[in-house]
């Protein structure tokens, strides 16, 4: 759940940066290569602001790969970290009034 916002937080911050500066890789050169000759594009505005359809692409491209590398990293650290940590649980079961007996040594 964690890694969930660390992604949605990350993906929100590049878009609106990207979205003032779209020469940010490597969302220009994503686009390129996924729509090629789509720039006619550019004239069309994203639900009535002054934001273009193609900034907005490369915007959420952008997004999405900043957004998962920094959920990946997060994983792997807070995956790595919790591999560190022995924890020795201790469970006492009492099956009809009667205590279990000591675990082995």
């Amino acid at each position: 759940m964690k890694g969930a916002i660390v992604f949605l937080v990350v993906f929100a911050i590049v878009v609106v940066i990207t979205l003032g500066n779209t020469s940010i890789p490597p969302g220009q050169n994503l686009y390129n290569i996924v729509l090629p000759n789509t720039q006619a594009a550019s004239g069309y505005f994203v639900a009535g602001s002054s934001i273009d359809a193609v900034t907005a692409i490369i915007a959420v491209f952008n997004g999405v790969i900043y957004g998962f590398v920094a959920w990946l990293i997060f994983t792997l650290v807070t995956w790595g970290s919790k591999k560190n940590k022995n924890e020795n649980i201790t469970v006492n079961v009492n099956v009809n009034g009667n205590p279990s007996p000591p675990p082995p040594p």
